[in-house]
């Protein structure tokens, strides 16, 4: 099939490489370039260079709709959407069919945020799902699902590689099937519906009122952005790894930093406590805990 794809994260880029080996990728939508670091230089995002060097044809456009004859233009079967960032306007959806490759179970967890929303909640599976696009909120008719196990150590960055590359697989099985016309169109059971919320930085602040859970899965879902984080004195510490122990320290109280020889970086919370396992000081590296107690003053 000669496909339009939708994508622009790291996410995308695994889908799009799995469908290039059988399918014809005629063009790839994605976001803009963007400024980046500290001289604010353009940076094209990364599926714009994998597309470029595969040479398939690029489209960023600002606002789909001011660019409706263009898209129509592209001489395709169907569009594919995963994590594009913007919602497919209707005028858009009415060209071709839509499908989308979306990281949960859904109805569980519709919206923008579904991968740090299971890791929040602590929830040991998770899935992908091919849906049919609609002009909702991921509510269109799911067409394949299948079931991924989260593991106690898996956060963001490990967690999110797993879902795209079985969602490139699962996008292959609908795609042959909606080809051979044998494909099943579910809908979904709005009543079970989850959302998500968009995440912001003051999202990821640790309060150490809460238990040492909740804080450990704030640890896995924000590892990449906006990383979870706590005030040492005026210092910001980020936290990229951590865990529960499940003794507390005696004597103490809430959010009070106990060290023990070099090698342990506790905070007492609401319920158990906090053991740092890698962090970053302003201006330092990321470190594992030994090498960051051997070198922060406190």
């Amino acid at each position: 099939m000669r496909i339009l794809f939708f994508g622009t994260p790291y996410f995308a880029e695994v889908v799009l490489k799995k469908l290039i080996k059988k399918h014809t990728v005629v063009g790839v939508v994605c976001q803009n370039d963007k400024p980046a670091n500290r001289g604010k230089k353009m940076v094209s995002p990364n599926i714009k260079t994998l597309a470029e060097s595969l040479g398939i044809k690029v489209f960023q456009f600002e606002r789909l709709l001011d660019n409706l004859q263009e898209i129509k233009s592209v001489d395709c079967d169907i569009f594919v959407t995963a994590s594009y960032g913007k919602i497919l306007p209707k005028e858009v959806l009415d060209l071709k069919m839509c499908i989308n490759v979306h990281p949960s179970m859904l109805p569980k967890y519709r919206g923008a945020t579904p991968i740090q929303t299971a890791l929040l909640n602590g929830d040991s599976l998770t899935g992908v799902t091919i849906m049919k696009t609609d002009v909702g909120m991921d509510d269109g008719d799911i067409i394949e699902q299948r079931e991924v196990e989260i593991s106690k150590e898996d956060d963001y960055l490990s967690l999110m590689p797993k879902l795209a590359e079985i969602g490139g697989d699962l996008l292959l099985e609908a795609l042959s099937k909606i080809e051979n016309k044998t494909a099943k169109f579910i809908k979904q059971n709005d009543d079970e519906a989850t959302f998500t919320k968009l995440i912001k930085k003051e999202d990821a602040l640790l309060d150490f009122n809460e238990s040492a859970d909740v804080l450990v899965n704030k640890v896995r879902a924000y590892v990449e952005n906006p990383t979870a984080y706590f005030f040492l004195g005026e210092d910001r510490i980020k936290v990229y790894k951590a865990k529960v122990e499940k003794e507390d320290i005696p004597n103490v109280n809430i959010g009070d930093v106990v060290t023990v020889n070099k090698r342990m970086f506790l905070i007492k919370t609401g319920k158990d406590t906090f053991s740092i396992l890698r962090c970053q000081a302003p201006g330092g590296k990321v470190l594992d805990v030994t090498d960051f107690l051997n070198g922060y003053r406190f």
